[in-house]
């Protein structure tokens, strides 16, 4: 652990006037243990500015270096998250609860965001336009300026990176905020490879903090795209606020996903498919499996298979045995998955297997028997839960599919591909994945939802994150000044 330590690195932040430590200290707490395994120091509102004042000067003199800087600045940070990827799992296994294969994946998908940061920051940035005039018309792709990032709990690296590597790669600053309940894995550790991999000073700023300081960063003037991952809830509050202020936001949201299992299964492999699609990281992913809609023919089968599946699946703490599953994040969101599963209950859904829990250890959960009528089956629960609904023709599992207001991510599992070509067109959803569960991401790969879970597709691969990051200039330039009549 010798590369970082979040004390330390805490102090830093406050000693570069990144943070004022007005806000005081916020314990790092293992949801596991219930244990306080560090402390960081916590920003304030005023904090935001002054962040921006160092931020703007800074982002300047980045923007104005050759693209060669920034793509090195990029790929030395790719190359220490390969080398401290332990480190990295090591906190999120321990402050955010990530079961151990859970964390070794985020650990590894970070680095690749930067990686294809290399690419963004050597690609074309600009197009010659065709023109009446004798002249050159052009237009190119230019820095925003200042970036806020807000990121949530729960694959805090992977979703705060996936918008610092594209904007830093394009000549912005940014100012990130990350969920004060995973700020180490979430915030502190980049700030120590970006400094590492020779980022300058000043263009990178982590603001661990509350509603407040979120706020502050989205009423801030000279900050001038906010990235949000988070709640649909206060996705809306950041969507408004932004348009109050004549900036772009990009809204990475919720979703309550669908998976259409037809009968034509390999029925072992579509369980197995659905219960990591359900349980994976206990269900706190805004691409988890929400919804099983599951052919009449097979149902009862599938059922019974997946709840047993979920009895066997160990809950434990992830930093001290093997089980997949550790704990949710918090007594708030455990209570929240838990009210869900009792009014779906109440409402005549069956519990197949799991609704217990003990401390924040909630049991991978089948509810069979669901509907639309359901809390669980209509809204997201952001926990380890399969609520399973039976349809008898194609076109019922589509207006199943599409009562949802969100549109995230899809599965359809048939050996007839092109009946699932077919069925996706007519399902919005911004990630569809044919003969696979709704869980994915790459860095290489556009990522957005409709609906209620977003703004589109506004990260992944090189267009799209230019795209988000840049502002589009036109340029003309001709040899001799054009003469006017006065």
């Amino acid at each position: 652990m010798t590369f970082f330590d979040p004390q330390t690195w805490s102090g830093r932040l406050y000693s570069s006037g990144w943070t004022s430590g007005a806000g005081g200290t916020h314990d790092v707490v293992e949801p596991a243990t219930g244990e306080t395994i560090g402390s960081f120091g916590v920003a304030t509102a005023d904090d935001v500015a002054r962040a921006t004042d160092v931020a703007a000067k800074a982002q300047r003199d980045w923007a104005a270096l050759p693209y060669t800087d920034r793509a090195r600045v990029m790929r030395n940070a790719g190359r220490i998250i390969e080398d401290q990827a332990p480190v990295l799992a090591h906190w999120l296994v321990r402050e955010a609860g990530s079961g151990q294969g859970k964390a070794a994946f985020e650990a590894s998908l970070v680095a690749g965001e930067y990686h294809t940061g290399a690419a963004t920051a050597e690609a074309p940035y600009g197009q010659l336009l065709r023109t009446a005039q004798p002249r050159l018309s052009m237009a190119r792709r230019v820095p925003a300026g200042v970036v806020g990032v807000i990121s949530p709990f729960n694959f805090p690296q992977i979703l705060a990176s996936r918008s610092v590597a594209p904007a830093l790669a394009t000549g912005n600053a940014v100012i990130l905020k990350p969920d004060p309940r995973t700020a180490v894995s979430g915030g502190l550790f980049l700030a120590a490879v970006l400094e590492e991999a020779g980022l300058p000073e000043g263009l990178f700023h982590v603001l661990p903090g509350g509603i407040e300081v979120g706020t502050a960063l989205v009423e801030e003037p000279r900050v001038r795209i906010i990235s949000f991952t988070g709640s649909t809830a206060a996705g809306r509050k950041v969507g408004e606020a932004a348009g109050r202020h004549l900036k772009r936001a990009h809204l990475e949201l919720g979703g309550n996903n669908a998976l259409i299992v037809l009968d034509d299964v390999d029925l072992p492999a579509a369980v197995s498919a659905g219960a990591w699609g359900s349980f994976l990281h206990q269900g706190q992913i805004c691409m988890t499996t929400g919804r099983h809609l599951v052919h009449e023919r097979i149902y009862d089968e599938y059922v019974e298979r997946l709840a047993a599946t979920a009895e066997k699946i160990p809950v434990g703490n992830p930093a001290t045995s093997d089980a997949p599953l550790g704990p949710v994040i918090d007594v708030h969101q455990r209570d929240r998955i838990h009210d869900l599963v009792t009014r779906s209950k109440e409402a005549g859904a069956r519990v197949a297997a799991g609704g217990t829990y003990e401390d924040l250890f909630y049991r991978p959960t089948v509810l069979a028997e669901s509907g639309y009528d359901h809390p669980a089956f209509a809204d997201e629960v952001f926990g380890p839960v399969a609520p399973v609904a039976k349809f008898s023709s194609v076109e019922e599992a589509i207006a199943l599919a599409t009562q949802s207001e969100y549109g995230l991510s899809l599965g359809i599992l048939t050996k007839d591909v092109m009946k699932a070509w077919d069925i996706a067109g007519q399902i919005p959803s911004g990630i569809v994945h044919i003969n696979d569960q709704t869980v994915d991401d790459e860095p290489t790969a556009p990522f957005g939802g409709v609906g209620f879970s977003g703004t589109g597709t506004r990260f992944g691969g090189v267009e799209a994150n230019v795209e988000a990051f840049t502002e589009t200039q036109w340029v003309t330039m001709q040899g001799s000044i054009t003469p006017y009549p006065f």
